[in-house]
């Protein structure tokens, strides 16, 4: 069994974790800086979200800490 289930974030989730603010965040999607989000079907097509592995993957590549 696999208990590293990965989950889906949404941006107000992935700012907290993340410790950046709204403007940053797409500052670093415009430059290729950041993971690419997911497109969530069934949310009027516009909902995205980002794998909880990949924001994880990228606080650890920046060097964040993360203390919670």
């Amino acid at each position: 069994m696999n208990t590293n289930r990965i989950r889906i974030l949404r941006k107000k989730e992935v700012l907290h974790l993340t410790g950046i603010s709204s403007a940053t965040l797409y500052r670093l999607i415009a430059k290729g800086d950041f993971p690419k989000s997911k497109k969530l079907t069934g949310d009027s097509g516009r909902a995205v979200g980002w794998g909880s592995n990949e924001i994880q993957n990228w606080i650890q590549s920046r060097g964040i800490s993360n203390t919670q």
